[in-house]
């Protein structure tokens, strides 16, 4: 039997953050919850007590930790970089504060706390950011790597604390979840369907047969829940880091497929582009990029992201956790879509919706 706890949510209303909010209040309504984010939400739970601040300050951490005592931080705040950034180092000072030294300072004050149980939000390119590899299967024996890019190498630094602060008094493990999607999605659902506008959705980057692993994010907000759990009664997640995936490898082809089929497009007909070629492109793409000073979405790395093979086991998520996915990935990208339609309208955009 769990008792009633209090938990401290850090990044609480941000895309994954409020889905763990909205998943430990489904399945234990007796906790209470704090969230802890930068700013507060457009609407606000009456049954939820929010802070506002920033995890790369370590005195006011400490203040905010010491004042509520939570006896659970679920530390989901981080910063994935912007998709024409993802592939650069120029942010790469800026991306280590907030997911090493923020991730350090909820550490510490947790310690100081009392706090028994700490969740961290990994991810999965704590080992699949570094684009030499290609990913089958791939369990939690596979070596993480410290040369990869800015913010696989971000988690993975953070990674090594979080499990080096675990101990008697302190339970801590790392979730790895895999690519994001679902409602709220900012970057995987919008940057598919802006294909469609782009009139790109014809062109495949060599075979298309390359699996990924996608995740729901209502499942991965559940699989926190059940770390908690777990840090709270037998402890066997201690000290882990463990995978997190909806276990439906998908080839990225049929993933956008799938997107654009439910905002009605269809491609009537397709382009292989060897891989070569698109490198090739790529490059020229980042030297105009040097020369402008422009971002662009078109690197050598998002080739590479493109037809890259990266899904894991979830064996040991299963093992430890008991986690089983709820929603599939058919469902979800249905959920997404119908999520993003309502966005894009209420933004006023409704135009990006014409079918083409």
């Amino acid at each position: 039997m769990i008792m009633a706890t209090s938990v401290l949510v850090t990044g609480g209303t941000g895309f994954l953050g409020s889905a763990i909010v909205h998943a430990v209040q489904e399945q234990h309504p007796e906790w209470v919850v704090t969230v802890l984010d930068l700013n507060p939400p457009n609407v606000p739970k009456k049954s939820i007590t929010y802070k506002c601040g920033n995890i790369t300050d370590a005195v006011f951490v400490n203040t905010i930790v010491d004042g509520i005592k939570p006896d659970v931080i679920i530390h989901s705040a981080g910063l994935v970089p912007e998709l024409a950034f993802r592939y650069g180092r120029e942010q790469r000072d800026h991306v280590f504060n907030i997911n090493v030294n923020g991730t350090r300072n909820m550490l510490t004050a947790a310690k100081s706390s009392g706090v028994k149980a700490f969740v961290w939000t990994g991810s999965c390119t704590a080992i699949t950011d570094d684009m030499r590899h290609q990913y089958r299967n791939i369990d939690e024996r596979w070596p993480t790597s410290s040369r990869s890019l800015i913010y696989g190498e971000s988690k993975t630094a953070a990674e090594a604390l979080v499990l080096a602060a675990c101990d008697e008094k302190l339970a801590t493990c790392a979730l790895r979840p895999s690519v994001l999607f679902g409602p709220g999605d900012y970057q995987l659902i919008p940057s598919v369907h802006a294909c469609i506008a782009k009139g790109e959705t014809p062109f495949v980057v060599g075979d298309g047969e390359n699996l990924w692993d996608v995740t729901y994010v209502g499942n991965v907000a559940d699989a926190h829940v059940l770390a908690v759990e777990n840090l709270l009664s037998t402890r066997t997640a201690a000290g882990e880091a463990i995978f997190i995936s909806n276990e439906e490898p998908i080839p990225f082809r049929d993933f956008c497929l799938e997107v654009w089929k439910n905002f009605g497009h269809y491609p009537s007909y397709e382009v292989h582009i060897p891989v070569s070629l698109a490198s090739l492109v790529g490059y020229i793409a980042e030297l105009v990029t040097c020369v402008t000073g422009t971002p662009t979405t078109l690197s050598r790395g998002s080739v590479l992201d493109a037809c890259g093979t990266r899904y894991c086991s979830g064996g040991m998520a299963r093992k430890l956790l008991g986690y089983k996915p709820r929603v599939g990935i058919e469902e979800g990208i249905r959920i997404s879509c119908i999520d993003y339609a309502q966005r894009l309208k209420s933004s006023g955009a409704v135009g990006k919706l014409a079918h083409r």
